[in-house]
C-alpha cells in the first residue's frame, strides 16, 4: 500500500483550501493502490489556515528540537505538526505502507526542498517534519517530483 499526500489525489486541503492534484496520483487511489493523508488535518489543524514555515533548521531540527513551525503572524505550530507526523506514521505502520508520496516544499510533506522560514516564497534544502520522521523509521518517501521517475 502507498501513503499519498491528499492534496496531490484532488482534496482540497492545504493552507489556502486548494489542492495540487496530479491526475497520476489521483489514480492511485481510485485503483486501491493508494489512501490519501494529510499530516496538517491529522495534527488537528483546519482548512484554511495561515501558512506556516519550519524556522531554524528543516524537520530533522523539528523532530530533535532545534528549530520550530510558526504560522506567518508568528504562532509556534510546531505540537501540530508533531502530532500529525506521528499520526501519519501510525497509519502507515498500520497499513504496511511500502511507500509514501508527499508533497514537496510543505513543511510536513517535502522531501528534498522546503521554504526557508522568512515567507519570502524562498526554497532551501531540507525536508519537512512528516518526511523527517517517517524516514526515521525507514518509510521511503518521494515527491510526487520523484515518483514516476523512479
Amino acid at each position: 500500500m502507498i501513503l499519498i499526500s491528499a492534496c496531490l489525489a484532488g482534496l482540497k486541503v492545504r493552507y489556502n483550501g486548494t489542492d495540487c492534484l496530479d491526475e497520476r496520483i489521483q489514480q492511485l487511489v481510485l485503483e486501491n493502490k493508494a489512501i490519501a493523508v494529510c499530516p496538517e488535518l491529522m495534527g488537528g489543524f483546519t482548512t484554511p489556515r495561515e501558512p506556516a514555515e519550519i524556522v531554524g533548521g528543516d524537520g530533522e531540527d523539528v523532530l530533535d528540537g532545534k528549530a520550530i513551525v510558526v504560522e506567518k503572524s508568528g504562532r509556534d505550530v510546531t505540537e501540530l505538526y508533531l502530532k500529525g507526523a506521528y499520526a501519519t506514521l501510525h497509519k502507515a505502520l498500520e497499513l504496511g505502507a511500502t511507500k509514501v508520496i508527499l508533497k514537496e516544499y510543505s513543511p510536513s510533506c517535502g522531501s528534498a526542498m522546503i521554504y526557508n522560514g522568512h515567507f519570502n516564497a524562498t526554497k532551501r534544502i531540507g525536508v519537512g517534519v512528516t518526511t523527517a520522521l517517517l524516514r526515521r523509521n525507514n518509510i521511503v518517501v518521494f515527491s510526487e517530483e520523484e515518483f514516476f521517475t523512479e
